[in-house]
């Protein structure tokens, strides 16, 4: 009786080595190639790790997520500190009070007798004994001046894209934007702003381009004041501020170089305008744009970059004949093989080839001026 044991087939093929890593972003690293002097493969832990792609293989890299960096912190001013219209009269209420004032001084000296008869004369008042300088006759000069003093004081002139910043005692009291003769309390300091539509043309500020060459830029800045106690109370000089905010963006914006495209210079104008723009904001100025209209090296780099982009120049000047060349044998050698006028094997094309080439540039440097 024959028994027949049942065996496992073996698998076809020799046993392939553990793997150590595989996936879609990594081959596969046999351990014995890591570990040649154990006896066995045996595997090894290993933490996860970022692997770059390889050139030609398609495999694509993981990539770190970029890290964002913190925002910066914006300049603010006292909140409470906003344009408010201050209160004001119209002119012919201090006129007619300046005018009740004089009126009652010119009665205060007819009363004491103190007028001269020709004025008592000319004002045909009746005669009156005077009744001279007492403590009365003093209180009625005392009030009459100072109705005068405060009528007449307080006149004031508004005038179209002017202003007034009021304060007392160094607060606030409101701001004037009205026009014509106008009676303002003649007590509150009086500080005049230039509220109109303005423009600066800065001095050579220094700057750098893209790839960090030093450069000096000449700005035009179109402003004006939208909140006048911000401009005028926020800040010591809203001007000077103004022009550090342009200069501390001309250092953070890369400006383009001379003879850059015009969308370049485009786009530098409309972050460095942004920016101070946003600068700007927080004191009450509106800015409308920022354009730099002169752009040049500065003097420590302008001669080196001269000469860099006459070479550049000329180089390209080069390529540019020699292409012409190239384009005109080729055109000649073609119409003359095509025609059938030459018929020309390796050796002799190449000759013609070579004759040509010498004949185009001698005629093109006898042609340069």
């Amino acid at each position: 009786m024959n028994t027949t044991t049942s065996q496992t087939p073996e698998p076809e093929g020799p046993t392939r080595p553990t793997r150590l890593i595989q996936n879609e972003a990594t081959t596969e690293i046999p351990v014995h190639l890591l570990f040649r002097d154990e006896p066995e493969p045996r595997p090894v832990p290993l933490g996860p790790a970022v692997v770059g792609s390889r050139a030609g293989t398609g495999e694509q890299p993981r990539l770190r997520r970029p890290t964002q960096a913190k925002p910066r912190p914006v300049a603010q001013v006292d909140p409470d500190l906003v344009e408010r219209p201050a209160r004001v009269l119209p002119g012919a209420a201090g006129v007619f009070a300046g005018t009740c004032g004089a009126a009652g001084c010119l009665a205060a000296s007819w009363w004491a007798g103190v007028l001269p008869p020709l004025v008592v004369q000319a004002l045909r008042l009746p005669e009156l004994t005077g009744a001279g300088l007492g403590p009365q006759q003093w209180a009625a000069y005392a009030g009459a001046g100072a109705l005068g003093l405060f009528g007449f004081g307080g006149l004031a002139r508004g005038r179209t894209g002017r202003a007034w910043v009021l304060g007392l005692f160094g607060r606030y009291r409101g701001s004037v934007r009205r026009t014509g003769l106008l009676w303002v309390n003649p007590l509150l300091l009086r500080r005049r702003v230039d509220v109109r539509l303005r423009h600066w043309r800065s001095e050579p500020m220094p700057a750098a381009d893209g790839s960090g060459v030093a450069l000096r830029v000449v700005a035009l800045v179109v402003w004006r004041v939208r909140d006048t106690a911000r401009a005028m109370l926020g800040v010591e000089d809203h001007e000077t501020y103004l022009r550090e905010c342009v200069e501390a963006a001309l250092a953070r914006i890369p400006v383009e170089t001379p003879g850059a495209g015009r969308g370049s210079v485009e786009a530098a104008g409309d972050a460095l305008t942004r920016l101070v723009a946003r600068d700007a904001g927080a004191i009450g100025l509106e800015v409308f744009s920022v354009r730099p209209i002169r752009v040049e090296y500065a003097p420590e780099v302008a001669a080196a970059m001269h000469r860099r982009r006459i070479a550049a120049l000329d180089a390209q000047h080069r390529a540019t004949v020699l292409t012409s060349v190239v384009d005109s044998v080729e055109d000649t050698v073609t119409r003359l093989t095509m025609r059938g006028l030459v018929e020309l094997d390796d050796y002799e094309r190449k000759a013609l080839v070579k004759d040509l080439t010498v004949a185009f540039c001698s005629g093109r440097q006898e042609q340069a001026p």
